[in-house]
């Protein structure tokens, strides 16, 4: 890299870490932790590039991006920032940042960003400030996360938020697909203008899309789970889309599973598909964001505090099982969970003892074959894996890993097995294509007890 990049944070060690990696990169650079030092180091014509934290000791990075950009035309403007939320990324994003990045970052990430805006100008600059005024309603999910699945979401809602392109937003129940579908107009050009919400008994009459698209008045029009439609609403969807009037809305649409497999189980037209599935946001689910747990649990423990109930806080143990449970419900089934804990426990510290109650009668994740084979077995085997080298953190598990999954998929897998088939081990050997020898060792071996029942047909 050939360049001169221009650092302004106030943390020491990143200002050190980013000084030494671009030094050996080849950059020449400037390091700063004030705000005022970088302004005027950008008004006397300094640096290619900046990276700069959002929250400084003497004014805000993002605040100060119009004036950069006034100053200097073109010169790019990387954001880091701790406030991992989406709407630091669309902020980023509304002031023509070239590129926002969470703390902690990985270095490696950050390098090929800083090259990609060495060697490339933006030309465009727009200047226009946006007044972020999204209601803080109770019942609204928030929209918090540092992992990368979740920040992947953020910048991608910021990038198309002042598009024309109609949007697929999926996901399971509970991820926030309503919420985002809610930001991407509240947030946009369009956010002074009518934002409508269409249901299936809007299109039963011939004249239900002109009445939708009169309401609309070329706002934003959510189409909340677009699979529950019928064939004919769809059609009426599409004609909408192709037809739209006056006035033009921007389309979005949720729903939960891959719009790809609804297409090839009939239940979702391919016309809808080709008009809505170009650009896609797909909402992770909380397993995924392990962690992210903790850090919506601190969240929802904060804000039962400040509607006046107690202070709260997850122990060390609580907080393990929080990370290893599987969240069916994602954020709505932890917000719930958590709102009773804050509600009910005896002490200041939740405890495990507390935690267990809270989540025994709460649903456990299906596995893939209670899906109707929407899902892959390998995705829920994955997931679990990924908890389970999140639950060590920076510490790998026990050698011997192998051999206790096989153990662990081999266990129920024989069990169950030998269950459908009422006992009968020829039958089990020759339903899992495995010689009856090896069946037998198998069933020593991990101790599993043989009762004969009534066989599956």
């Amino acid at each position: 890299m050939d360049g001169t990049v221009l650092v302004a944070d106030d943390d020491r060690t990143i200002r050190t870490v980013l000084t030494q990696a671009l030094t050996r990169a080849g950059c020449r650079v400037h390091a700063t932790s004030s705000l005022t030092t970088l302004l005027r180091w950008v008004s006397e014509g300094k640096g290619d590039t900046i990276i700069t934290d959002v929250m400084m000791p003497d004014g805000n990075g993002l605040e100060m991006l119009p004036k950069i950009a006034s100053d200097r035309p073109g010169l790019p403007v990387i954001v880091i920032s701790a406030q991992n939320t989406i709407m630091t990324a669309i902020k980023a994003a509304d002031a023509n940042a070239f590129d926002y990045l969470p703390k902690p970052f990985d270095l490696p990430d950050l390098m090929k960003r800083v090259s990609k805006a060495l060697e490339q100008k933006k030309t465009v600059i727009r200047s226009k400030k946006v007044e972020f005024d999204l209601p803080d309603k109770e019942n609204e999910l928030p929209l918090v996360g540092k992992s990368a699945p979740m920040q992947g979401v953020y910048r991608l809602a910021a990038r198309l938020m002042n598009t024309d392109l109609p949007v697929l937003i999926s996901g399971e129940s509970g991820t926030g697909k309503s919420l985002i579908a809610k930001v991407l107009h509240s947030f946009s050009d369009r956010r002074n203008l009518p934002l409508v919400t269409v249901a299936p008994s809007d299109l039963i009459d011939l004249d239900g899309p002109a009445k939708v698209l009169a309401k609309v008045k070329g706002g934003s029009l959510i189409i909340e789970e677009i699979s529950d439609f019928s064939l004919e609403s769809q059609a009426r969807l599409v004609q909408m889309i192709d037809s739209p009037g006056e006035y033009s809305p921007r389309f979005i649409a949720s729903m939960q599973g891959s719009m790809i497999e609804a297409v090839e189980s009939g239940s979702i037209r391919s016309d809808v598909f080709y008009r809505l599935g170009g650009a896609t946001i797909e909402l992770p689910s909380l397993r995924e964001c392990v962690d992210d747990i903790l850090l919506l649990t601190e969240h929802f423990l904060n804000l039962l505090e400040k509607e006046g109930g107690p202070r709260r806080h997850l122990g060390i143990q609580a907080q393990d099982l929080f990370r290893a449970y599987s969240w069916p419900g994602n954020v709505r089934q932890l917000q719930n969970v958590v709102k009773r804990l804050g509600l009910t426990a005896r002490e200041h510290e939740i405890s495990l003892t507390e935690v267990e109650l809270a989540l025994e009668n709460q649903p456990e994740m299906e596995g893939s074959f209670g899906k109707a084979g929407t899902e892959k077995l390998s995705n829920d085997i994955e997931r679990h894996l990924r908890r389970y080298f999140d639950l060590h953190g920076n510490i790998l598990p026990p050698t011997g890993l192998y051999n206790r999954v096989l153990k662990e998929l081999e266990t129920p897998l024989i069990g169950v097995s030998l269950e459908a088939t009422g006992g009968n081990q020829a039958k089990c050997a020759e339903l899992l294509g495995i010689n009856r020898n090896t069946l037998r060792k198998k069933i020593s071996e991990l101790d599993i007890k043989v009762a004969r029942r009534r066989k599956l047909m």
